[in-house]
């Protein structure tokens, strides 16, 4: 019995799931956990009529009228197809499990998990039998053909067959393993009668279907299969009453002949989920099915000729020859294995036992099985078949194609009237693909056998009369999917063939795909293309992406790397944010967005089916924004895509990433820190690809993740947790990592206060070092000295110094501006003065790092490195101010010596300020050009100055340093002792300040190291 099993379709949602045929097979009905009913004209039907019966929908019957078990407690009949309601036709005092039609539906019997079994008339529900005597919650029922028996089994283990007129037990077989509920119960063991006469009362138990005779109610027979390991949950008898089809919990499909007891066909689920449904068409040419995830399957081109097997006697011959048939069939069945026959001990053996086969069979293959590949699909549109469908939905505008009687058309509206008006095209070429950008409509079709496959573009942003190109894919080759970018349009072809346009019509470049497409799609100069890498199994696909850059400086930024999908799902959306990152969902509502910050890595951002009211309901994606974060899609109820009319409202949801214990304060803050990280991460994408960006958005931006990490920071303090307050401290700004030590050290946490003033001197090196490398590369290109570009203060070279430094500074809350003087070696430094106590959190919208650290005209005192963390007490004299009085002091002191020097030249009023110190690198070409100049005596000034940025650049950070000015540090020891003796500098400690004495500890009066 060769047979087609058809790929599985989604039905219900996750849950018990039933299936049957209407008399004329016609419709196939679902019913699912969603508490739809579904009216199918066929597996291959997108669009179904559903009828809402309740919650939940348990079981269903359909003979002339449809008969329901909600979970309302209620048994329900509507009219057929219509779905109109029809009444109640009898209640429970809980969910009735099962419901079923006698051969003529007349009548109709139902189980409960009240342990009661009810049989109602279908033309005056108020006749009803109530069959009592299981202990536990009914399993199933099933009418006599000839409508004098009922059979019905139960938790409590038992199948019993009553009288139905008598309301009696007529025979109880204790056969199934006892359970408190029907979730809870192995099998569930649906029993089917015979048709016809009824002759016999199939009963599956465990991996066997046990047949006894009507009448005598004797165990005549044993059906069974060596490759079922798992229980036997539904059993269907054949129109013609020959065959027998089960289901079982691990997905195999079995059918047997019932006269000779042959497995004739045996198949798998293609996921391996319990199979709950099972009906034959009333051809007797299918078999539909149903799983525990809602969906439906179907087994087609099965033949119940009587030539298939012999009907009366089967001898050995026969045996042996039916069981090589099966084996060497070429139906892509798994056939293999041995048949156990079971002889008839009462009726006097239909068939001869089992017997072994002339040749040795090869053991069945029960690993995974290859994934049927997803078919190429256009990211924005509905299904083709559908006569009204959208073609493309993006963020530009709507493309709707009509297909009809009356009209073969498709219709472009703008959502920016500003863009283009809305347009309206004859189809006369059958387009079924379609994209929409800002400068074009592009459009394909399929070939036929006259016609190539066509590519036709309505150019409407163009400036001259011709608006429109057509082109002509080869012969034999088909477009499958397609995109529009900013300037070009790509085609992906049935021949692994990527075809790029220029928007004007021009041929570019053409290359060849890895593997069938899948999707593409285009936005601005990035195209990114999904296709089929390998052959999936087990359900999964194996998809490969890849995402190009196509402007001026071609590249690849992804190259074949696989797609990450949820666990047995398929792509269902491809495309990219407003500004411009990759994205896309998969089948099970999960998104996922390119972070380029990570190694071009995907991370999951929202969950559509978290906020999806039904397990049927889904959300149709047409648009993602990363600033704001909002996800458009629409809310499709029991369906994948929304219909063209009414025109579908758009909704707008949130994103979250899937981070651990969201519902603590701290698991909050974490996921809108890392979101946020995410999701601003196309700032440095823009820069970088030469787009401006507002740079008012991203200070934005970086202040608001700055104030999350302070406020974890606090959180962390709050719960003793220093080592992750450090660890926080590291994601931090300097300027908010001062903040930091203000708020450890106030709190009494020295310790940390210690730690994060070390993690400030670095941030502060770091960003020092990147300043001189850019001023560097500025110097090399112009011979105008500028900038900031003295040493690293902070790369202490005495590590006495540094822990004086540091203790210093969190006891007192006060930075030390004379020993960053102490390192900074320049030939006329700036005047530091007092540094003033400021928000920092109000003052983190400083643009550029070199801005940050240069200082400019009027602005003297751009930069100590370090932020004060207390104010002066007030009636003492600082400290910072007699500094910046010795500051002045020497300042004077070199100017005198440069006048001596030198002629004097003319000054204006704010020369000062306008005098910026030498960099780095400055310095040490004055030290080094008499060693350069007597190496090579014929440089030029200017091959002078490259010969030295070569020499400077291959130098270590400490090599670069200048040494320091001996008798400048002899002068500061020497006044810092006369400062320290003076009342007028001692400091109450109480008050929060401190005397410094490092360089006396470190330094002797003559400015030598001890």
């Amino acid at each position: 019995m060769p047979c087609e099993r058809k790929p599985m379709r989604y039905g219900h949602s996750e849950g018990h799931t039933e299936v049957c045929f209407d008399d004329p097979g016609r419709f196939i009905v679902t019913c699912g956990n969603d508490g739809d009913v579904r009216i199918w004209e066929g597996l291959d039907d997108d669009d179904p009529k559903f009828i809402t019966v309740g919650e939940k929908a348990y079981s269903l019957a359909l003979k002339n009228k449809l008969v329901t078990a909600s979970s309302n407690n209620t048994v329900q009949i509507h009219t057929f197809p219509d779905g109109d309601p029809d009444g109640i036709l009898t209640r429970f005092t809980t969910n009735a499990t099962h419901v079923a039609f006698n051969s003529n539906g007349t009548r109709v019997a139902a189980g409960s998990s009240d342990f009661m079994v009810k049989v109602v008339e279908v033309s005056d529900s108020s006749q009803q039998k109530t069959l009592r005597g299981h202990e536990a919650p009914v399993l199933s029922v099933t009418f006599d053909p000839i409508d004098d028996y009922l059979a019905s089994s139960s938790c409590d283990g038992s199948v019993v067959v009553w009288n139905i007129e008598d309301q009696t037990q007529v025979i109880s077989w204790p056969l199934l393993q006892k359970t408190n509920d029907v979730s809870n119960a192995k099998s569930l063991c649906r029993l089917a009668w015979q048709p016809g006469a009824g002759k016999f009362l199939a009963v599956p138990v465990d991996t066997k279907v046990q047949l006894y005779e009507r009448g005598s109610w004797d165990h005549v027979g044993t059906l069974s299969d060596d490759l079922l390991t798992q229980p036997i949950n539904v059993v269907a008898w054949s129109p013609c009453g020959r065959f027998l089809a089960s289901g079982s919990v691990g997905g195999s499909l079995t059918v047997w002949d019932v006269n000779s007891k042959l497995c004739v066909e045996r198949q798998k689920h293609e996921k391996g989920f319990t199979v709950c449904g099972l009906a034959w068409h009333p051809s007797g040419g299918q078999i539909a099915y149903t799983d525990t995830e809602g969906c439906l399957g179907l087994l087609d081109k099965l033949s119940t000729s009587t030539s298939d097997t012999n009907a009366t006697k089967v001898t050995r011959e026969s045996h042996q020859a039916s069981a090589l048939d099966f084996l060497c069939s070429d139906t892509g069945s798994l056939k293999l294995g041995q048949d156990q026959f079971v002889e008839d001990d009462v009726r006097g053996s239909i068939v001869a036992p089992g017997l072994a086969p002339l040749v040795p069979l090869r053991p069945a293959y029960e690993g995974p099985l290859p994934t049927p590949p997803q078919k190429a699909f256009q990211s924005g549109s509905t299904p083709a078949h559908l006569t009204h469908r959208f073609m493309m939905w993006n963020s530009v505008g709507i493309v709707r194609g009509y297909n009809d009687e009356q009209d073969n058309a498709i219709d472009v509206e703008f959502h920016d009237t500003a863009v283009h008006h809305a347009m309206h095209l004859t189809n006369s070429l059958s387009h079924n693909i379609a994209d929409l950008s800002q400068e074009a409509v592009l459009l394909a079709c399929p070939s036929t056998d006259e016609l190539a496959s066509k590519l036709q573009c309505l150019h409407f942003s163009s400036w001259d009369t011709n608006k429109e190109w057509m082109v002509d894919l080869p012969k034999g080759e088909d477009a499958k999917a397609l995109c529009l970018g900013q300037g070009w349009a790509a085609v992906a072809t049935s021949t692994l063939m990527i075809r790029l346009f220029s928007i004007g019509g021009l041929q570019r470049e053409i290359f060849s795909l890895p593997g069938p497409v899948v999707c593409m799609t285009g936005h601005g100069e990035q195209l990114l293309i999904v296709y089929h890498r390998a052959t999936g199994f087990d359900g999964e696909q194996a998809l490969g992406v890849q995402l190009l850059q196509l402007g001026r400086k071609k590249r690849k930024i992804i190259s074949g790397e696989a797609l990450p999908l949820s666990h047995r799902s398929y792509l269902s959306w491809l495309g990219f944010t407003a500004e411009g990152t990759p994205c896309y969902l998969d089948s099970d509502g999960v998104v996922r967005m390119l972070n380029r910050s990570l190694g071009n890595m995907w991370t999951p951002v929202c969950n559509t089916r978290e906020t999806c009211k039904s397990k049927s309901d889904h959300y149709w994606v047409v648009g993602v924004h990363e600033n704001p974060q909002q996800l458009r899609c629409i809310p499709c109820k029991g369906s994948r895509y929304p219909p063209t009319l009414p025109r579908p409202a758009v909704t707008i949801l949130p994103f979250r990433l899937p981070l651990c214990q969201t519902g603590t304060e701290k698991g909050q803050m974490e996921e809108q820190f890392w979101r946020s990280v995410l999701f601003h991460n196309y700032y440095s994408f823009l820069s970088s690809s030469g787009y401006e960006i507002d740079e008012d958005e991203q200070n934005k931006s970086q202040k608001e993740q700055q104030e999350l990490l302070m406020k974890m920071f606090a959180l962390s303090c709050k719960l003793e947790r220093e080592f992750r307050s450090v660890e926080l401290a590291e994601l931090m700004t300097q300027n908010v990592v001062t903040l930091a030590i203000r708020y450890a050290s106030r709190s009494r946490r020295m310790a940390l206060a210690q730690r994060l003033s070390e993690i400030a001197l670095e941030k502060a090196g770091e960003i020092q070092g990147e300043g001189q490398e850019e001023q560097e590369e500025d110097y090399g290109q112009s011979e105008v000295a500028g900038g900031l570009g003295r040493a690293n203060p902070f790369k202490v070279r005495d590590p006495n110094v540094a822990t004086c430094f540091l203790t210093w500074t969190v006891k007192t809350g006060t930075v030390l501006t004379a020993l960053i003087e102490y390192f900074q070696v320049s030939e006329k430094p700036s005047s530091l003065s007092g540094p003033r106590v400021t928000n920092i959190l109000d003052n983190m919208t400083s643009s550029k790092k070199l801005n940050a650290l240069s200082g400019s005209a009027g602005k003297q005192n751009k930069s100590p490195v370090l932020k004060p963390l207390a104010p002066r007490p007030k009636g003492k004299v600082s400290i910072s101010l007699n500094l910046s009085l010795k500051t002045q002091e020497r300042t004077e002191e070199a100017d005198d010596q440069k006048q001596a020097d030198d002629p004097p030249a003319p000054s204006h009023t704010d020369d000062t300020e306008n005098k910026r110190a030498k960099t780095g690198f400055q310095l040490w070409l004055e030290e080094n050009r008499k060693s350069i100049l007597a190496d090579q005596p014929d440089l030029e000034e200017t091959d002078v100055i490259k010969e030295a940025m070569g020499r400077f650049r291959t130098l270590s950070a400490e090599e670069r340093l200048p040494g320091p000015d001996p008798e400048y540090i002899k002068t500061l020891s020497r006044k810092l002792d006369d400062t320290r003796k003076t009342k007028q500098e001692e400091v109450d400690v109480r008050e929060g300040s401190v005397a410094w004495e490092p360089c006396r500890a470190c330094y002797s009066s003559d400015g030598t190291k001890h």
